[in-house]
């Protein structure tokens, strides 16, 4: 079945663009320039291509509001802010992936393909993990606290949480982390991690008491130490 893509941007050169390229792809593509017109679209997609400054509102809300509802679709964030606070804004949005404009074309196709792999492959057969007191179960997609509450995390967040807790304790390059979350083809600037990291650790509640911790290793990238 043909994917269905949905790109909100209000610069109309760019969203005829992205509409016509996304096309060119296979992808059946419908682009509005607004929230409002967003939110009337008729789902469901695969992917949501998401500008962050748009004429009635922004991405971050829209984002937020999308997860509030619910909706678990991917969604790529464009921004012309490469600000660290800017970033990890829209992860805390719910956003999946994010790229900074200007961008090629060809490292956002590959970021429309990597996050539609991801989300269409096949749940890991693996049995329930545990992080301190979370249970994180691949196959359901699903990560609970203590008393059973859910953790909403998106799904590049879920992939990479998983990446480190199957290699608890040992020191990951960057690089390492990107290929097996992102894929090879992706180029993506290694300094993502760390907003992912910052995410992780916001939506975990994570305080020094935690019986873990991501620790920042020199020159490579980060260990994820279990007691």
């Amino acid at each position: 079945m043909t994917a269905r893509v949905l790109v909100v941007e209000d610069d109309e050169n760019l969203r005829v663009a992205l509409r016509d390229n996304l096309e060119d792809e296979g992808f059946v593509v419908e682009a509005v320039a607004t929230v409002a017109a967003a939110l009337a679209a008729r789902g469901p997609f695969a992917l949501v291509v998401l500008d962050v400054m748009l004429p009635d509102g922004d991405g971050y809300g829209l984002c937020a509001r999308l997860r509030a509802a619910g909706d678990r679709t991917p969604v790529l964030m464009l921004t012309a802010r490469s600000l660290e606070d800017d970033v990890v804004r829209g992860l805390d949005a719910g956003a999946d992936d994010y790229l900074v404009k200007p961008f090629r074309l060809r490292e956002l196709l590959a970021r429309v393909r990597a996050l539609l792999r991801r989300g269409a492959g096949a749940p890991a057969a693996a049995k329930t993990l545990r992080l301190g007191d979370f249970r994180i179960d691949p196959d359901a997609r699903r990560v609970t606290d203590a008393v059973g509450r859910e953790v909403v995390l998106t799904r590049t967040e879920l992939e990479v949480l998983l990446f480190f807790v199957r290699h608890a304790n040992v020191a990951l390059e960057r690089d390492r982390i990107l290929d097996a979350v992102w894929g090879a083809e992706v180029m993506v600037d290694p300094r993502t991690i760390d907003n992912f990291v910052l995410a992780l650790k916001k939506k975990l509640g994570w305080t020094e008491a935690a019986p873990f911790r991501f620790r920042a290793v020199r020159g490579v990238g980060y260990r994820l130490e279990v007691d």
